[in-house]
This record gives C-alpha cells, sequence and structure tokens, in this order.
C-alpha cells in the first residue's frame, strides 16, 4: 500500500483524479481502477463537492476492476502512448495534436527550480561564447539542419522491438465464453517471442505461436493486472529502461506535451524510421470509418454538439466560462475530424453519395460531416466568375460564418465550417443541419434565395433575428423586387439563406457576402469612382466578382466618420454659439463665421484640435444623446447641426450617428425597388466612398505605422496579419509594395519591400502549384512536388522530372477508369514544366492578380534583384502549401545538378482554415489589465492579468495563442517590479507556448526568445542567455535575413552580453552591426543611433582603445545636443563619459612616453581597466530593450499618474521634443516622441 498526497479544487471531477493518477510515474500504468471513499465507488463525471462525506484529508482508495474489451483496448493504447512519450514522430508527422518545442535543446533542460543546480555566473571562463560561424554578422550560409536539433532523449530507450495485435483475434466463442477479450504479440528486446491474452481479469501469456492457437495459460502464465507488470517480469531490459523512460517523461515541462487545441504542421523533418506500431494501424483503419472506439454512441453528432453548447446559459460569469469552454472544445474536434475527413476524400477513402456523376460534382459524407468540392458545379457562379468563385466563396462563407458567431444572437444559428486546401483541392466541410438531406433546396428555403436574386422569400422571424445583428455588422435593413416585382424586405444579402431544420432551429447559411463589395475591384458600367482610386488605376477587373470589403476595413472607416461627424458637428455649435455672441454685441472670443467655414474645410485633414472643440465635442456627445433619446427639449437650431453633420457622413438616420450598409448594392441579378432609389444611390456613393478610404487612408497608414516601427513584419504571414488588422486584402499587396517605392525615405522601408515582393512571388507561386498539382496522380506526387521546387527555386537549368516507374504502371491502359481521377486525363502534363516557363507564369500572376510588374526569369535573378533569399522563399511557399521536406543542407546555386529529389519530399499537409471562439470575459480582462499598467497602477494591472490567465486556462486549456501573449505580459511585469525568478518562470512557459501553438520559426516565437535571453541574464545565468539569442538570431536569419530594424536590437543584445563576459572583439561585430542597421532604419540622426554609439565606444574603451572610443562618444554627443538640447540629461551624461575618456587617454599617452622614454627603468603608473559589471551591463539591456525600473514606493506613484494624466492632455499639443521630463525614455524610443503614456511604463513597447 502507498499513500499519494493529492491537492483538488472543488469544482474538478473525480475523473480528473484519475488523469493524474495516469499521468504520475509510479502509478501511470494502471488505468482500469475505480476510486472508492469508505467502500462506496465514486462516480467518474461527477464534481468533488457533490460528493457526501469527502473532506480535507480524506483517504481515497484505487481498487482495480474487471477489464471489458473497451478497457483492455484503452488500457494498450496508453502504454503505447508511455512508450512512445519522447518520441517526436507525431509531432513531425502533425498527428494528435502534437508540435515541436526545441527550448530545451537551449536551455538544458528546465529553468526552473530543477535549473537552480546550474553554475552561478562567478566561473565567467568557463562559458564558451563563439557562436557557430554561420550566426556571426556578414554571414551568408543559411543552413536548415540547425532549425531542428537533435534532441538528446529523442533516441529514446527501447523497451520492446515489437508490441502489436495478435493475428489470432477476435477470440472464438469458447474462449470468449473463459473471458479472453483479445491477443497481443509481443517481441521483447531480448529477442522472447510471446502471445499474451488481454482478459477479464487481467494479462497473461499464453501457449499460442504465430502459427499455432494455443490459448491456454502458459506455466508461469505471469498474470498481472497491467501490462506493464507482465512485461516487468518477462524482460529485464523492459524493467530498466520502461523506469528510466518514465523518470524522463515527467522530468519535461508539461508544456512540451500537452496537446493543442488545433494541429500545426513542420514544414521540415529529419529522415525517420518507421517502426511497427499497432495503435497507429489500427487508428488508420478506424478513422477511413469515421467512428472513433472510445466516444459512447460511436459516431459524433457534430451539428447537434456545435449548436447546444451556443445554447447553454450564459447569465452569469461561471456559466459564460463554461458556455464558452464547450464551445471552444467541440470546435477544435470539429476542426480536427474535418480535417481527417477532408483529407480522406480528396485521398479516395470516401465513397460519394452521388457516386455516377463526374467527379468535380461529387459530394460526400462522412463522420457526419458534409463534404463538397471548391468547383462551380452546376454553374451556379457563372455570373460571377465561375470555379474562380467557386474556390473563393467558402473562404469568405467561412469569414461570415465567423462574425455572425462573434456578434452570438440567441436563437440564430450557423453551420460548423471548416475549410482545407489538401493536394490542390478545397473542400468545404460542414456540419449537416437535420432533415436537409431529405428535401429538395427549394422547399426549405423560407429567407433569401438560391439562384442569386431571382426568386427571394422573407420570413418575419428571419428579419427579426438578423436586425439584431444589423448594428454591429453595420448591415443596412433594405427592400429588393422579386421575379414577380414584388417587394421582398431583407437584412442580410440576398444570397444568405434561411433554413428551419427538423430540431426546429433557425439557421443560416451561405453567408459569402456579409460584407459590401470592394468596387476597386468591380468595374460597373456606368459608375464614375473617386478621383483617389482612378489615380491608383482604380477600378479594376478581378477574376471573380465576390470581393468584399473586410470587416476590420468596415469598422475603421466607421470610426473615420464618426470622428468627421464630430467635428463637423461642433463646428457648427461654435459657430451658432459666436453667431449668437456677435449679434449680442460681446465679441470677445468670438470667431468670425468665415472663419469657420474654412476651418470646416480644414477639418478633414487636421487632428490638432483646441481646447475649445474639445469643449465642442462634449457638447456634441451630449446633443446626440439627448436627441437620440427623442427629447423634445431640443431647441431645433441644434437638431439642424445633428441633420447636417448626419447627411455630410452619409448616416442613414437623421437624428443620430449610424452608418451601414447594404451588401445587395452591385450584385449582378438584384433589383432595388422605385422607392428605396435615393436610399440606393446614397448607398453607392458610401461603398465608393469606402474604397477610396481603404487607398487614400489605411494603405498609406500602414506605410507610416512601418516607417515608425509599430509594425515589424518579419514574414509573409506577420506582413498578412498586419494588412488585415487595416482591413487591406492580399489583393493590394502590389498596390502597398508600389507605395513603398513612392515613399520618400523607402530605404528605411527596405525591410516591407522585400517580404511584400517576397510574399507576391510566393502567393503567385502557390496559385500556379494549386493547379499543377490538380493534375498529378498519387503515385507521382513526390517526383511533381520535387519538379515544381527545383523549377521554382534552383539554378539548375533543366530539371527533368521523374515520371512514376514504368513497372508499376501497367501496359494494357484501362480505359474505363478514366474520369476517375479528380483531375485531366492526362496525368503527366506537369512533367514538361520547365524553370523558364514558371517563372513566366509566377510573373503573368503577379501582374493580373496584384498588379505588380516583376522583373525576373528565374530564381536567381529574383534573388539578385530583389535581394531575397532562397531558403526564405523555400519556407513561404511551404507553409502556404502544406509540403514537408527533408531536414538537409539543400544547394540552390548548384548549376549541374537540381536542388531537390523524390526522397526529399516527405508529406504534404492540408492548410485548415476554421473559427476561432473567443474567451471574452479573459479578453476582457486582459485588455483592462493593459490599460492599468500604462496608466502606471502596476499592481493592479498584474493582478486583472493573472485573473486573464486564469479565465483563459478555463477556456481554452493549456495551450492557446492568447495565453502566450498574456504570459509574456506577465513576465514583463514581474521583470519590472523586480520579481527575476518569477519572470524567467513565465517567460519560459511563453517561449514552449509559443513554439507549440506558432511554430518553432515564427517570428513571434523569436521575439519570445529574445525576452527570455534578457531574464535570463538578469538572473546570472549567462551563458543560457548566449545560446538563446544565438537561437534567435539564427531564426531570424532563416526567416527573413540580416537586414532588418528588429536585427539592430537583437545584435545590441547579444553584444552587450558579450561585453559582459569581457568577449570585446566578438562583441564589437555584434555591436557594430547594430550601429549600420539602426543607422539605417532610424536614421543616421536619431536616438537609437546615439545609443548604439555609446555601447560601442563602451566596448572600445574596455579594450583601452581610447581613440575609437572618443570618435564613437562624440558622434552619439552631437546627436543628443542636436536632438535634445544642451541641457538634457542624456546630453550631460555623454559630456561626463566624454571627459572620463579624455582623461584615460591621455593617461595612456603619458603611460607610453615614459616608457619610450625611461625604457625598462620607467615608473609606470598602473592604469585602471575597467572590467564592465554586470549591473552596468543589465542597466543598458534593460534600456535597449524599453524597460524602465520604477521605484515603486506610494508617492512615485502618485507622481506618476498625476504626470500620465498632464502627458495625456499634453499629447495633442506636444510637437517638440523641448518638453520632455528627464526620466522619460527618449533615448530609447522612437526619435524622442511621448506620444503615448507608455513612455512611463513601457510595456506595451515589445511589438505584441
Amino acid at each position: 500500500m502507498q499513500w499519494v498526497p493529492q491537492q483538488v479544487s472543488p469544482q474538478e471531477m473525480v475523473q480528473e483524479i484519475h488523469q493524474v493518477l495516469m499521468d504520475r510515474e509510479d502509478t501511470c500504468h494502471r488505468t482500469c481502477f475505480s476510486l472508492q471513499l469508505d467502500g462506496n465507488v465514486l462516480d467518474n463525471f461527477a464534481e468533488l463537492k457533490t460528493i457526501e462525506g469527502l473532506q480535507e484529508g480524506s483517504l481515497l482508495k484505487v481498487v482495480e476492476e474487471p477489464y471489458t474489451v473497451r478497457e483492455a483496448r484503452i488500457h494498450v493504447r496508453h502504454i503505447r502512448d508511455l512508450l512512445k512519450s519522447l518520441d517526436p514522430s507525431d509531432a513531425f508527422n502533425g498527428v494528435d495534436c502534437n508540435s515541436l518545442s526545441f527550448l530545451s535543446v537551449f536551455t538544458e533542460g528546465d529553468l526552473g527550480d530543477s535549473g537552480k543546480r546550474k553554475k552561478k555566473g562567478t566561473e565567467m571562463e568557463q562559458i564558451d561564447c563563439t557562436p557557430p560561424e554561420h550566426i556571426l554578422p556578414g554571414s551568408k550560409e543559411r543552413p536548415l539542419c540547425a532549425l531542428q536539433p537533435q534532441n538528446r532523449d529523442w533516441k529514446p530507450l527501447q523497451c520492446l522491438k515489437v508490441l502489436t495485435m495478435s493475428g489470432w483475434n477476435p477470440p472464438p466463442g469458447n474462449r470468449k465464453m473463459h473471458g479472453d477479450l483479445m491477443y497481443l504479440y509481443v517481441i521483447t528486446v531480448e529477442d522472447r517471442h510471446v502471445s499474451i491474452t488481454a482478459s477479464t481479469r487481467g494479462f497473461y501469456l499464453n501457449q499460442s505461436t504465430a502459427y499455432n492457437f494455443n490459448p491456454k495459460p502458459a506455466n508461469p502464465s505471469f498474470l498481472s493486472h497491467s501490462l506493464v507488470e507482465l512485461l516487468n517480469q518477462i524482460s529485464p531490459t523492459f524493467k530498466k529502461n520502461f523506469s528510466a523512460l518514465q523518470k524522463k517523461r515527467v522530468q519535461r515541462h508539461p508544456f512540451e506535451r500537452i496537446a493543442t487545441p488545433f494541429q500545426v504542421y513542420s514544414w521540415t523533418a529529419p529522415q525517420a524510421e518507421h517502426a511497427m506500431d499497432c495503435v497507429r494501424a489500427e487508428d488508420a483503419y478506424t478513422s477511413r470509418l469515421g467512428y472513433e472506439e472510445h466516444i459512447p454512441g460511436q459516431t459524433r453528432d457534430w451539428n447537434e454538439e456545435l449548436q447546444t453548447t451556443r445554447e447553454l446559459p450564459r447569465k452569469n460569469l461561471p456559466e459564460r466560462l463554461l458556455r464558452e469552454r464547450a464551445i471552444f472544445k467541440v470546435h477544435s474536434d470539429f476542426t480536427a475530424a474535418a480535417t481527417r475527413g477532408a483529407m480522406a476524400v480528396i485521398d479516395g477513402n470516401v465513397m460519394a453519395i452521388n457516386p455516377s456523376e463526374e467527379t468535380k460534382m461529387q459530394m460526400f459524407i462522412w463522420n457526419n460531416i458534409f463534404f463538397s468540392l471548391g468547383f462551380d458545379v452546376r454553374d451556379h457562379y457563372k455570373d460571377f466568375g465561375g470555379d474562380v468563385a467557386a474556390y473563393v466563396a467558402p473562404t469568405n462563407d467561412l469569414n461570415g460564418v465567423r462574425t455572425y458567431n462573434a456578434v452570438d444572437v440567441e436563437g440564430l444559428y450557423t453551420l460548423g465550417t471548416v475549410v482545407v486546401d489538401y493536394r490542390g483541392y478545397r473542400v468545404t466541410a460542414q456540419s449537416i443541419i437535420p432533415g436537409i438531406l431529405e428535401r429538395e433546396q427549394e422547399q426549405s428555403v423560407i429567407y433569401g434565395s438560391i439562384d442569386f436574386g431571382k426568386t427571394v422569400v422573407s420570413h418575419p422571424k428571419y428579419l427579426e433575428l438578423l436586425e439584431k445583428t444589423s448594428r454591429p455588422l453595420k448591415i443596412q435593413k433594405h427592400k429588393v423586387l422579386n421575379d414577380k416585382n414584388e417587394e421582398v424586405e431583407l437584412c442580410s444579402s440576398v444570397e444568405c439563406k434561411g433554413i428551419i431544420g427538423n430540431d426546429g432551429r433557425h439557421y443560416i447559411l451561405d453567408l459569402l457576402r456579409t460584407f459590401p463589395p470592394d468596387l476597386n475591384f468591380l468595374p460597373v458600367e456606368g459608375e464614375e469612382m473617386p478621383e483617389e482610386c482612378k489615380k491608383m488605376g482604380f477600378p479594376k477587373q478581378h477574376r471573380h466578382k465576390l470581393c468584399c470589403l473586410r470587416q476590420e476595413l468596415v469598422d475603421a472607416f466607421v470610426e473615420h466618420r464618426y470622428l468627421l461627424f464630430m467635428k463637423l458637428a461642433a463646428l457648427q455649435l461654435m459657430q451658432q454659439k459666436a453667431n449668437k455672441q456677435e449679434s449680442s454685441a460681446a465679441l470677445e472670443n468670438g470667431t468670425s463665421p468665415e472663419n469657420g467655414t474654412a476651418e470646416s474645410e480644414k477639418s478633414e485633414s487636421d487632428d490638432g484640435k483646441t481646447d475649445d472643440s474639445v469643449t465642442g465635442l462634449d457638447q456634441v456627445k451630449e446633443l446626440a444623446e439627448t436627441i437620440a433619446s427623442d427629447d423634445g427639449t431640443v431647441d431645433p437650431k441644434s437638431r439642424e447641426v445633428i441633420r447636417n453633420a448626419c447627411k455630410a457622413v452619409g448616416s442613414i438616420s437623421d437624428t443620430s450617428f449610424d452608418i451601414r450598409f447594404n451588401p445587395d448594392i452591385f450584385s449582378p441579378g438584384v433589383r432595388f425597388p422605385e422607392s428605396s432609389r435615393e436610399e440606393v444611390q446614397d448607398q453607392k456613393q458610401l461603398l465608393k466612398d469606402a474604397a477610396a478610404f481603404l487607398l487614400s487612408c489605411q494603405i498609406p497608414g500602414l506605410v507610416k505605422d512601418c516607417l515608425d516601427h509599430t509594425v515589424l513584419p518579419m514574414d509573409g504571414a506577420t506582413l498578412a496579419e498586419a494588412m488585415h488588422q487595416r482591413g487591406i486584402n492580399m489583393r493590394y499587396l502590389g498596390k502597398v509594395i508600389h507605395f513603398i517605392t513612392k515613399t520618400p525615405g523607402h530605404a528605411q522601408l527596405d525591410h516591407i519591400f522585400k517580404i511584400g515582393i517576397s510574399e507576391l512571388i510566393t502567393r503567385s507561386a502557390k496559385h500556379i502549384f494549386k493547379t499543377y498539382l490538380q493534375g498529378v496522380e498519387l503515385s507521382g506526387l513526390s517526383a511533381a512536388i520535387s519538379h515544381f521546387l527545383n523549377c521554382f527555386l534552383s539554378s539548375f537549368p533543366n530539371p527533368i522530372a521523374h515520371l512514376p516507374a514504368d513497372e508499376l504502371v501497367s501496359k494494357k491502359k484501362n480505359k474505363k477508369r478514366k474520369n476517375r481521377n479528380l483531375g485531366n486525363a492526362d496525368n503527366t502534363a506537369w512533367a514538361s514544366m520547365t524553370p523558364q516557363e514558371l517563372w513566366k507564369n509566377i510573373c503573368s500572376e503577379a501582374k493580373s492578380y496584384f498588379d505588380f510588374s516583376l522583373e525576373c526569369e528565374n530564381a536567381d535573378q529574383a534573388a539578385e534583384m530583389y535581394n531575397l533569399q532562397k531558403i526564405t522563399l523555400l519556407r513561404e511557399i511551404s507553409l502556404k502549401t502544406g509540403v514537408q521536406i527533408l531536414l538537409k543542407e539543400y544547394n540552390f546555386d548548384n548549376r549541374h545538378k537540381p536542388t531537390f529529389t523524390e526522397e526529399d519530399i516527405l508529406n504534404i499537409f492540408p492548410v485548415v482554415k476554421h473559427v476561432n471562439p473567443k474567451a471574452s470575459d479573459a479578453f476582457h480582462f486582459f485588455q483592462s489589465g493593459q490599460a492599468k499598467v500604462q496608466q502606471g497602477f502596476l499592481k493592479e494591472g498584474c493582478e486583472l492579468i493573472n485573473e486573464a490567465l486564469n479565465l483563459f486556462n478555463n477556456v481554452y486549456g493549456a495551450m492557446h495563442v492568447e495565453i502566450c501573449a498574456c504570459l509574456r505580459l506577465l513576465a514583463r511585469l514581474n521583470y519590472i517590479m523586480g520579481d527575476y525568478s518569477e519572470a524567467l518562470s513565465n517567460q519560459q512557459k511563453a517561449v514552449l507556448m509559443s513554439e507549440r501553438v506558432l511554430g518553432i520559426e515564427h517570428p513571434n516565437t523569436i521575439q519570445e526568445y529574445m525576452h527570455l535571453a534578457l531574464y535570463c541574464f538578469a538572473n546570472s545565468q549567462l551563458s543560457t542567455a548566449l545560446n538563446l539569442l544565438y537561437r534567435a538570431r539564427y531564426l531570424m536569419l532563416l526567416v527573413f535575413g540580416e537586414d532588418h530594424p528588429e536585427m539592430a536590437l537583437l545584435d545590441n543584445n547579444i553584444g552587450l552580453v558579450l561585453h559582459g563576459v569581457m568577449e570585446y572583439d566578438l562583441s564589437l561585430r555584434f555591436l557594430e552591426n547594430a550601429l549600420a542597421i539602426s543607422s539605417k532604419y532610424h536614421g543616421s540622426k536619431s536616438l537609437k543611433v546615439a545609443l548604439s554609439h555609446h555601447l560601442v565606444a563602451r566596448v572600445y574603451e574596455s579594450k583601452a582603445e581610447f581613440r575609437s572610443a572618443l570618435q564613437h562618444e562624440k558622434e552619439g554627443y552631437t546627436i543628443y545636443k542636436n536632438q535634445l538640447g544642451e541641457h538634457h540629461e542624456k546630453t550631460k551624461e555623454s559630456s561626463e563619459y566624454l571627459k572620463y575618456l579624455t582623461q584615460q587617454a591621455v593617461a595612456l599617452q603619458r603611460t607610453m612616453n615614459e616608457i619610450y622614454k625611461n625604457g625598462s627603468n620607467a615608473n609606470i603608473v598602473p592604469l585602471k581597466f575597467t572590467a564592465p559589471n554586470m549591473t552596468s551591463v543589465l542597466e543598458q539591456l534593460n534600456i535597449i530593450n524599453g524597460i524602465l525600473f520604477i521605484p515603486l514606493s506610494q508617492k512615485d506613484l502618485e507622481n506618476l499618474k498625476a504626470e500620465v494624466q498632464r502627458r495625456q492632455q499634453l499629447q495633442e499639443s506636444i510637437k517638440s521634443g523641448e518638453q520632455l521630463e528627464p526620466e522619460d525614455r527618449a533615448g530609447e524610443e522612437k526619435e524622442a516622441e511621448p506620444s503615448m503614456p507608455s513612455a512611463a511604463i513601457p510595456l506595451t513597447q515589445s511589438p505584441a
């Protein structure tokens, strides 16, 4: 008997104690047991607080239970998972939500308590600081193997050679009646072959061999309740290795092994041996049937699960958490099932429900999910661009589903939707509305139109439900004409259909036009576009007519109009006030009316509001609220003001600001009644304004943010994210790049230009690759993909494709099976592609899709012309298409043999788009925590963020992108408040999580590595800090290259740490590189550059090279003097340091002269060479990373708050750097403009 103390919370279920016991090192091999309290068996699904007699210190007994077939399977599966627990193959293969993490390779284990045994920084001599050659500044080598370093723990300790199901399964009837459940076959490491019976009482050896069935127990039979206990008795190696393996397993950080909510795929993987694995084999077969063994009721009714979770109550916080947790869990399960199903469909493992139709038209049902292919089958999209439209419709529809789910109106239901791109095909997976398959679509649709607006119907219940979404989604209720010329009222686009399922729920589907059309890409006969659009070459014919504006754009546009509305109204009110004062002849401070109108024209561009107009805005707010509440007290003149302002900004109401869009405008086939003609005109104008707003505000805004470095994309995905946040669609990429080239000082945008071009090239290549793959049959897949990559990236001029070997192709071609392949009948057309042809297609694709002219005919020219790295292009194209390649060094520039062979292509994964349900309460806590921190209330902020972390964990489980952001911020707060070890532990979690949920070389992960290095340094783990910085630098070189503003920060960090460990020459290489990059991206006069000069000077001082030190410090001093003036603290510091350097230089010169004069008998004054101390290095590290320490006494905090409030009021009027406070971190922040209160506390500084 042994005691296991266990801490629990009353909300936990009994089941969770089960889980803990199955995970503990000493009890992990038990799965089939019950927990008993005073002889009563506890119900697995009961919450602990509901159990009678359970209290602090109660003793629960673990009682072994008899096995059933299901329990025996679960047991074998669990033992297999324990045996494979350190094996990364599931992560490389993208299975079961496993993903990679390499942090422990660089920290040599956990940084937490077990990491305390590390040598402290006192023994500095033993640190080997030299980085690998390829990480040094200026190195041109970009090795790939270092991306996934070999982890020592991965060479797993072998416990068994084979563990598999026996061929004698299932037991015959007479053995079933003896309690046999199934038979296993095992080969031990000692090469002993044994047959094992799983019976109701446990596991024992039987007398069967591979060819003889003899189910009688062997002698001795070693009957054991657990398979591990049995194997321990028959194999000493198993016993030794299994316990060693479990020790290692529990030492790993839990974040390295918890499953992620959505599968993350790796684009490279090492060569792996394929080992025998009974569970994997069994899984592969059961998943074809579309049911999972361990779920009651076998198949899941996805629609019912998705909709029931939405119906859960949400009145208070605990209810909402429970609801959001359920919604998130079902969505993540549904996404996994839909992905498996979509792959099975394309791989040909699912029977179609209409097998007699041609392949493109087939539809499938698997595991209660409906699958359809992205082709225009029934000329449904004929007027919209055919197959191209059918290809984008699913993603538009998914965006619609996301949006309606986020608005979350009670009683309105959407379908579970997942879009999967796999092997060149787009598959839409949807949950099934009950009853829809039994009847024709015409009968079921009671709202909307099934033929794009010829026949339209409406329904009062739907109008009522959709009305609730119209305000948040800015959709205008409008009337259209049907084929009988009757008016029909809608509150969505026409093709949004309403169907009442057999379950009585109101479903909406086909939400592909939830948002208004993008007129820049939709030329309409007889419609004039605004000047801004025409200047940039719009409207432009796109290849389909389903281009919509993004929701972010609609929101930004409405926000912009609201500010305009407030200004106009304020101006008019001020004029009225002025006129009144004029008429009463008391003209002390009134503005003259002419002045007013001039002002209003100016107001659009001029944001510098004077105090007067600020009070005006408050008046407007008050007035608008009074009018909206329909109060009779407002005088007609003020009503007039609001009415005018409403009219000017295009509001649909004339008493309050309310902008909405009609999504049916310019929709082919939709007709509007005469009565709403004027309204339609206004709507058209609004759409034109929105299209112009995208070009004249959003794109320049994005470029400005990139110039200010408030946005720092590092690869294609982060650039796309930055564009999307501002509502700019990817089809504007060419325009964005074009705008960059026209920006003055565009050398400071080189990094954005480079990312833009490589994104343009890889996206165009992806479009071509999609159609290319559709013509390839399964047996030629690796040959075809390697051929494509050779044409795309290799310098080898004429790569030849290897067709599948002849011995496998039958001589007699079977004519009957011709149309069975999804693609064309000729499956070898792909083999004739040449690099010239591919690059020609890429250039024409870039021109026709993005309207950008690329000037290159092959990969080498592209790399040369735009300064691109081929390895970066390889990463981008692999991530976009789901290709996984072998981890090895590729020679792209060899002109004598192709870069890739078939053996280099390991796998092709699906690229999955799905809904991301949000944890709304947690998010509010997180935001208010951030706000508090910015206002200087660190303690309160910290509490809120901790609370947010708990709620996030409650909804998402342990792994999620948002939890990652939460941990990063917490770590930063811990650090600022002086709790270094807590900062280290939280940041370690953030890094692990970022690697697992975003990917090991995602730009966010690189940032997290940098933060962790800083906290390691502060905890005097110097060698670890360097390792982490080197890893970050390697990843950044791979993902982007050296010429990036973020590289300057990274190199400053590396240089400072190296300075701290007295590696002066190495330190200089990094610091001087940082200086060069900073000068390029921030301008040679910027304060960042001044700081860079100072850091370099300090290293020269340590080397006693005073002349160089002086030279750099003088540069820095000049910048400070010009930017901040003589009396600024920074300028004074710099001048002090100059004096000190000069003294040192003079002293050195004296000594040298003395030696020259008197030779060996000179009396030498010993010079002071200062080795840098750790505190000063840490101070500099904090400065460059934008961290400011605040002595947290109450009085200081009060002053700080007052300061922050004063800043906020000054914000508008400050234009120059004169009013900077000495404690401001002007020196490090962007050119000393105290734009945000974060100047005081730079938490928001690290790019989120």
